[in-house]
């Protein structure tokens, strides 16, 4: 891995990370020293990416985030497309869900941020011996997508529109998912 592939790998696991990641750690995921984990944070700052130091450990500051919950339904081969959908127009895909009449709301975290996100993820579908989540109820499932405005998470909606990704709530579903959480 060269210096820019592992400092957006820096930033990944940051942003993935809901509390600070020692410089130790980063190092050891990593597989570099801790002064070289120093020097990409250095740089990464040059970059204006807002990296905090704490006593604990490094964070991003994190802008105001809004989320939106679309229910949608694809092929397996349209995966890619919409997860495209969404992180070209400035949003990224939290996790996946559905909403199983007999199960309930089963989830899986994504934090996908970026076509790299997307290709690795789709990597992993392929080399295992697992199926996509939606395809336990027919195709539908459900994105938590996360952006920086709601004028953006308005964009991905309406791309998703267009695209025949963006499926109707049926009135056995909940509206809010999380509150039986």
């Amino acid at each position: 891995m060269n210096g820019e592939e592992r400092r957006e790998k820096i930033i990944h696991i940051l942003r993935s990370s809901p509390m600070a990641v020692s410089g130790v750690k980063l190092s050891k995921e990593l597989q570099v020293s801790r002064q070289v984990i120093v020097q990409d944070i250095a740089l990464l700052r040059a970059k204006d990416f807002p990296i905090l130091s704490t006593n604990r450990g490094y964070v991003l500051e994190r802008q105001k985030e809004y989320t939106r919950v679309f229910k949608v339904i694809h092929t397996d081969q349209e995966v890619e497309t919409e997860l495209n959908t969404v992180v070209d127009l400035g949003g990224w895909v939290k996790d996946v869900f559905v909403y199983h009449k007999s199960y309930g709301v089963v989830k899986a975290e994504l934090n996908i941020h970026s076509r790299r996100d997307i290709a690795g993820y789709l990597r992993d579908i392929k080399s295992g011996k697992s199926t996509l989540l939606k395809n336990v109820t027919s195709g539908y499932h459900y994105h938590t997508v996360v952006a920086g405005d709601e004028h953006t998470l308005d964009l991905i909606q309406e791309a998703l529109v267009e695209k025949g990704f963006l499926a109707k709530l049926q009135e056995y579903e909940p509206v809010n998912f999380w509150d039986e959480e």
